[in-house]
């Protein structure tokens, strides 16, 4: 997957309506529903609202209240992005992945599974069962075996979820061309950011009140 040039571009002012207004506000951004998303994802999502608060509802539970642990679903995403190379979402879910433990020498060796990397059971049957995912559009039942060693029925499902779903949404960027904002210090694949410093954690969109302004403040190029 290659990134493109925009093909919708964040929702102008001139079209904002009380419904994408709806949308701008949906991960409650302090003034979203007058100014606007921080985020572009949002505000190019804005041009459908309907669509958009559908997927919002579905994405924020994947996102905030998933059952699947925090450790798993980020390398879920992750691998998932990296596999899609998905630049949007691997610069967001590096720093959700720092800010909830795993390391940037575990997040180097997420590209390079199998082969990189010092994984526990869990940790080998999630990535094992991504890439089957993505490469066979099922699991065998080896690959469900393991994952039933260590997750419940519900979690086992919002794995799959989460696998679809990122799937999904990095095909959306990709093909409407949404962008990285203009004052993000992009994390590479490389795990350096655009500056050269060393990545920093983030919070998810609704993980704080204070989580666009955080994510902002953390990410600006100097």
């Amino acid at each position: 997957m290659t990134e493109t040039t925009p093909r919708i571009l964040p929702l102008p002012k001139e079209e904002w309506t009380d419904a994408a207004r709806d949308v701008f506000a949906f991960w409650g951004e302090p003034n979203a529903r007058e100014v606007g998303s921080v985020s572009n994802l949002v505000m190019v999502q804005a041009h459908h609202p309907k669509l958009a608060l559908a997927y919002n509802v579905f994405g924020k539970h994947l996102l905030l209240d998933s059952t699947l642990p925090a450790r798993p679903r980020e390398l879920v995403v992750l691998r998932t992005s990296w596999r899609l190379k998905s630049a949007y979402e691997w610069h967001y879910h590096v720093g959700y992945a720092l800010k909830i433990g795993v390391t940037l020498e575990e997040i180097a060796a997420i590209k390079e599974f199998p082969a990189g990397g010092d994984w526990n059971e869990q940790d080998h049957a999630v990535l094992t069962a991504v890439d089957e995912l993505l490469q066979n559009n099922c699991l065998s039942d080896a690959s469900w075996a393991k994952l039933t060693q260590h997750f419940d029925k519900q979690q086992i499902m919002d794995f799959i979820f989460t696998v679809g779903n990122y799937t999904m949404l990095s095909w959306t960027i990709a093909v409407l061309g949404v962008q990285l904002e203009d004052n993000v210090n992009k994390i590479g694949y490389d795990l350096k950011t655009e500056t050269g410093d060393t990545p920093t954690t983030g919070e998810r969109p609704g993980e704080s009140k204070d989580w666009a302004a955080n994510n902002a403040a953390k990410g600006k190029k100097v």
